[in-house]
């Protein structure tokens, strides 16, 4: 205990922040309704990459009650959910080349698992990032926040 403590106090003074949320790599899980298994997400830069491993756990099919996971600045949230439903499942529902989605998974629909992985060496601590599901009219419930530190 008194080891513990000194480290704690030892990363104190020299400024090293210990956040025990922060991780790398994340396990979100969905089912057959409009909700995340997290709404917040806490990523360490020093990770350099992050992955999310989303898993449906419901039963129906992607075309019906499909998930995926999007990453954007919070202020292009709804703009990429809007683009995203003329892109139509089989691109995501994420818009084709759109420079404004920072990383997204695969639509997965009741059984199935995907992961996305991508380099957050460039996002900065200072923004708002959010993470949505952009199945049509999703993005309004299924939604959480990025943070990176």
């Amino acid at each position: 205990m008194r080891l513990f403590v000194k480290l704690i106090f030892t990363y104190a003074i020299i400024g090293v922040s210990l956040n025990a949320e922060a991780s790398c790599d994340f396990q979100i899980a969905v089912g057959d309704n409009l909700q995340f298994s997290q709404d917040k997400l806490v990523a360490s830069k020093a990770c350099g990459t992050v992955t999310i491993r989303l898993k449906h756990e419901g039963k129906l099919s992607k075309n019906m009650m499909g998930h995926n996971w999007v990453l954007t600045r919070s202020k292009d949230v709804s703009a990429v959910a809007t683009d995203g439903m003329s892109a139509g499942l089989n691109n995501q529902y994420v818009k084709v080349g759109d420079s404004r989605v920072i990383a997204f998974s695969k639509m997965i629909g009741g059984g199935e698992e995907t992961s996305v992985s991508f380099d957050i060496g460039s996002l900065s601590t200072s923004e708002e990032y959010i993470f949505f599901c952009s199945f049509p009219g999703h993005f309004y419930a299924m939604r959480g926040i990025f943070e990176v530190v």
